[in-house]
């Protein structure tokens, strides 16, 4: 995963910067290091909130509402989709400061950056020379032209993870990775019952509100068990609760009422 100076480097290539966040949950996948990155730089900054079919569009369309009313250029779309894509061009082409404009896509893991840059490439979008002087991490960046006006780093940012210890733990390492997987699925489960005590139970038909019982119920729905103590593999089921969150098939997202009357996360 790239550092803070790489991604120093990759922000300091462009002059537009779109931060991608997940749509279910802005506030915490906003990187206030990477903004200072942005304003230190002078570059211009576009929050994209993707991921937005996986939350009802008065909701999607509150927190957009709300970034912009704070000052921030903000669009959400559905870039597996391609849906939004437009929108987002005329944003890009509005706030750029000189044609052509380069645009930099960054953003926490799992925010769906690769999907946004492909959505935006198309199949018209031609590669044009690598940017040169870039060591290291942006070596082989290349710049692709988008359309007359916009050429596109095709290179995401990956922002090193901050945040809650539970986006660190499943957003910096993939579930297969994890050698503890069940403690920031417990964790993962409380927050999605918090704020719809129904995923569960629509996403695995499992009544349980006990996070460890949950787990539970899932591996024996799959029949995951030990071979020895035939006890059932919650880790396994862990794992799933955790890939099946980042896939969006759990209901789950956090309005900006709810977001806001939460305390700061560290």
């Amino acid at each position: 995963m790239a550092g803070w100076r790489d991604l120093r480097l990759v922000v300091s290539r462009a002059d537009v910067v779109l931060e991608v966040l997940d749509a279910r949950d802005p506030i915490g996948t906003m990187s206030k290091r990477l903004e200072k990155i942005v304003s230190s730089l002078g570059r211009e900054l576009i929050l994209v909130l993707n991921k937005s079919d996986l939350v009802p569009r008065r909701v999607v369309e509150e927190w957009t509402r709300l970034f912009r009313g704070r000052g921030y250029h903000a669009v959400y779309i559905v870039a597996r989709d391609h849906k939004g894509t437009r929108i987002l061009r005329r944003e890009i082409k509005r706030v750029a400061p000189a044609f052509p404009v380069v645009v930099a896509v960054v953003g926490y893991p799992k925010t769906g950056k690769s999907t946004i840059i492909n959505a935006l490439k198309g199949r018209h979008s031609a590669s044009t020379s690598p940017i040169p002087g870039s060591p290291g991490y942006t070596h082989h960046i290349q710049l692709y032209r988008i359309d007359s006006k916009i050429l596109m780093i095709d290179t995401p940012g990956v922002i090193p993870v901050e945040g809650s210890v539970l986006e660190r733990i499943i957003r910096g390492s993939s579930p297969e990775q994890l050698d503890d997987p069940v403690r920031p699925a417990i964790m993962l489960i409380e927050r999605i019952l918090e704020h719809n005590p129904y995923a569960i139970r629509q996403a695995y038909g499992i009544k349980e509100n006990d996070p460890v019982k949950i787990l539970e119920e899932i591996a024996k729905k799959r029949g995951w068990y030990y071979k020895l103590s035939k006890e059932p593999l919650i880790e396994e089921a862990a794992r799933t609760v955790i890939r099946d969150y980042h896939r969006g098939k759990i209901p789950f997202y956090i309005t900006p009422d709810k977001a806001l009357q939460q305390p700061t996360r560290s």
